[in-house]
């Protein structure tokens, strides 16, 4: 009779389980791809974060960019950009009030192209070029000057107001009016947007537009209703681009303002203070300060936006 309280079989000894070996075969292929990888790696931590770092370090201290010398001093620069600069204060107002105007307007205009160049027609190829063709340009030094020129005393602009009886100005240097003219340049450009609009456009189906204008629903209730919500993955993609672009802004600022834009100087954008105290001021270090507070703010801007898009992104088979 077997007993109940028979000893439990011996267990097995655990096996040792050894990780596979990589193949030599396999091996030399990863050398080979971090071999051709290793000239953009090496830029990268050479050209990229090595100097990122550096500026770090240089924001702490009172780094003089003839001498090279740099003094520990802590978080002086920042106490001092946010306490004791006025000028700094003015250019966040006028980056902020050319990011918010510039925009928004930018975009409804490129959706509105879009959405006039999406169906087709003849000539519409044309036409499509001739708008996108002010984006190839780029905001280049070479039209900064000529959008001056035409907005100066006797440029084009003020000769075709002159036949309104409008009397000239220099628009683009003068209080009031200068700010304006640079908003006018980053409008003027909107190629780029409208070319992601009419891709986005030419996916949704027009079966939609269709079914909803057979039942009565108004061009404006579709639009709002059917169009919006189908191409908003695209409005968010061009939001979060042109933010960006807008607050590193620099280049028309720096010609329209001839580069050495005053305190009160409406054209003195974040970029181009930035530049004026580093490389014009020669205080790198507290130039070095600006920037890592510039990247934290448009990375909290851009982290913003698509935090938002939850609740306003329409996603094609995506529960909300």
């Amino acid at each position: 009779m077997t007993s109940v309280l028979a000893e439990p079989e011996a267990e097995a000894p655990a096996r040792r389980v050894t990780p596979a070996k990589v193949p030599a075969r396999r091996r030399r292929e990863y050398a080979a791809g971090y071999l051709f990888l290793s000239p953009w790696l090496l830029g990268l931590c050479g050209i990229t974060l090595a100097p990122t770092l550096y500026s770090l370090y240089l924001s702490f201290t009172d780094y003089n960019l003839i001498t090279g010398e740099a003094e520990w001093v802590g978080l002086d620069n920042y106490t001092r950009m946010f306490t004791a600069d006025p000028a700094y204060w003015q250019a966040i107002r006028v980056t902020v009030v050319f990011v918010a105007v510039s925009v928004p307007v930018k975009l409804a205009i490129a959706l509105a192209a879009a959405m006039l160049l999406a169906r087709e027609r003849r000539g519409v190829l044309w036409a499509r070029a001739l708008v996108y063709l002010p984006s190839l340009l780029g905001v280049s030094v070479a039209l900064a000057i000529t959008w001056r020129a035409m907005f100066d005393t006797d440029g084009a602009v003020n000769q075709v107001l002159g036949l309104f009886g409008v009397a000239p100005r220099s628009w683009s240097t003068e209080p009031g009016t200068a700010l304006g003219t640079l908003i006018l340049l980053a409008i003027w450009q909107f190629g780029g947007p409208m070319v992601i609009f009419l891709a986005g456009l030419k996916q949704i189906p027009p079966d939609y537009r269709e079914a909803a204008l057979m039942d009565g629903a108004s061009r404006w209730r579709t639009f709002r209703s059917i169009t919006v919500p189908m191409l908003s993955p695209v409005i968010l993609l061009t939001v979060a681009m042109e933010t960006i672009a807008a607050f590193q802004n620099f280049t028309a600022a720096y010609v329209l303002s001839s580069g050495s834009s005053g305190l009160a100087e409406e054209t003195l954008t974040y970029t181009l203070y930035l530049y004026l105290r580093g490389f014009a001021g020669f205080e790198m270090g507290y130039a070095s300060a600006m920037a890592w507070v510039f990247l934290l703010a448009v990375g909290a801007i851009t982290a913003a936006i698509f935090w938002s898009s939850r609740y306003w992104v329409h996603y094609p088979g995506r529960a909300r």
